[in-house]
C-alpha cells in the first residue's frame, strides 16, 4: 500500500517531546505506507500560537501532500495549522479543545478529513470536549477504554490511523 500522503508531520503534548512512545509508532505505520515522517520538537515553546507557527514553519519544508497528526496540545496546534498548510487530513489523540479559559481559540473549520481518538478516562482533557468537536466538524470519533496518554492502546492507535490515511484515497 501506498500512503495517500507523502509527508505525516507529528507535533507532541505539552509535556512530552518529539519521538516518545506513540509518535515512534505511528512514525512506523506511515513509513509501512511509503510515506516520510517529521515530528516538530517543541520543547522550550510553551505559547500555542508560537507552536502554530513553527508546525507552519516545518511544514511548509515538506514534501506534500501532508497529514497532520497532534496529542493534546500538539492537537490543538495541529488543528489550527492545518488550512494554512492545505493538510489532506488530521489525526488527533485527547486534543486540547475547549480548555477554560481558551474556548475561544479552538481550531474550527480545519478545510481537511479528521479523526480523533480519546480515551473515556482521560483526566487532563475531557473526553466531551472531542465528542462537541467530532459533532460541530463532523469528525470521525473513536472513544477508547484508556486515559489521557493512551499508552495502553498504542497497537490499536496504530491500527486506526492506517484506516484513516488509507481512507484520504490516492493523492
Amino acid at each position: 500500500m501506498t500512503s495517500p500522503v507523502r509527508t505525516v508531520i507529528f507535533s507532541h503534548g505539552k509535556e512530552s517531546g518529539p519521538w516518545g512512545a506513540k509518535i515512534t509508532a505511528m512514525a512506523a505505520v506511515v513509513r509501512d505506507l511509503g510515506g516520510a515522517v517529521e515530528s516538530v520538537d517543541y520543547r522550550g515553546i510553551d505559547d500555542p500560537r508560537a507552536r502554530v507557527a513553527r508546525l507552519i514553519e516545518v511544514g511548509r519544508g515538506c514534501a506534500a501532500p501532508i497529514a497532520l497528526v497532534g496529542s493534546s496540545l500538539g492537537g490543538h496546534v495541529s488543528a489550527a495549522a492545518a488550512r494554512a498548510l492545505d493538510a489532506r487530513g488530521l489525526f488527533l489523540l485527547a486534543p486540547a479543545f475547549y480548555m477554560p479559559g481558551f474556548e475561544a481559540h479552538t481550531p474550527r473549520d480545519c478545510g481537511c478529513p479528521a479523526a480523533i481518538v480519546h480515551g473515556w478516562r482521560d483526566e487532563v482533557v475531557p473526553v466531551d470536549h472531542s465528542i462537541r468537536w467530532a459533532r460541530e466538524q463532523l469528525a470521525e470519533l473513536h472513544v477508547l477504554d484508556s486515559d489521557h496518554r493512551l499508552q495502553d492502546r498504542i497497537p490499536e492507535i496504530g491500527r486506526l490511523l492506517r484506516a484513516f490515511l488509507e481512507s484520504l484515497g490516492p493523492g
